[in-house]
């Protein structure tokens, strides 16, 4: 898994996009969304439904973070959040996803796009659910929020460590260097 050894280190999308290749990115973006979207699913099959739906979006989450198959190494768990936000809402989760990548799309160039992409994504759920639907779903979309909030924090926290690192190791090479 030679994406464990570059970029990020993560196995995300965008990691294996940069160091390995798009064709290899959209099998990762495929496996991460379906495995959000059967989390839900496969839940809803056996009889979960309400507030509970949230344990097995947040089990398919952590279970992303530190999968056993990868040896608890994984990704942000963005894509799969995405997954599990298609499932709960149907269209206006496609229509809040498709805003989430446009933001993640726009402003590559700039330090965590995809990052700003989940406040963005969830931002707008949580608006199109106030307009458009229930109580119970607008309450659904502002739980999914915190989850939504829950990645992100997570996602810095790594993001931090890894650049803390990263410049560390450009400190040391550097004062190496005027020895």
């Amino acid at each position: 898994m030679i994406f464990f050894l570059k970029g990020t280190g993560l196995a995300g999308a965008t990691n294996v996009r940069k160091e390995v290749g798009f064709k290899s990115s959209i099998v990762v973006v495929a496996g991460d969304t379906l495995k959000g979207i059967l989390a839900i699913l496969v839940a809803q099959k056996f009889g979960v439904s309400g507030y509970w739906i949230l344990i097995p979006a947040f089990a398919a989450i952590t279970g992303h973070w530190k999968s056993i198959f990868t040896n608890f190494r994984g990704g942000d768990g963005l894509i799969v959040l995405g997954g599990i936000i298609v499932a709960l809402f149907d269209v206006l989760g496609v229509l809040s996803i498709t805003f989430a990548m446009l933001i993640a799309l726009g402003g590559q160039k700039l330090f965590y796009s995809s990052l700003m992409s989940i406040i963005a994504g969830t931002s707008s759920l949580v608006v199109l659910c106030a307009i458009f639907e229930d109580t119970f779903t607008f309450k659904l979309a502002i739980s999914v929020a915190v989850l939504s909030t829950t990645v992100l924090i997570h996602a810095l926290k790594g993001h931090s460590k890894r650049n803390k690192a990263k410049f560390s190791d450009q400190q040391l090479k550097s004062e190496a260097q005027t020895l």
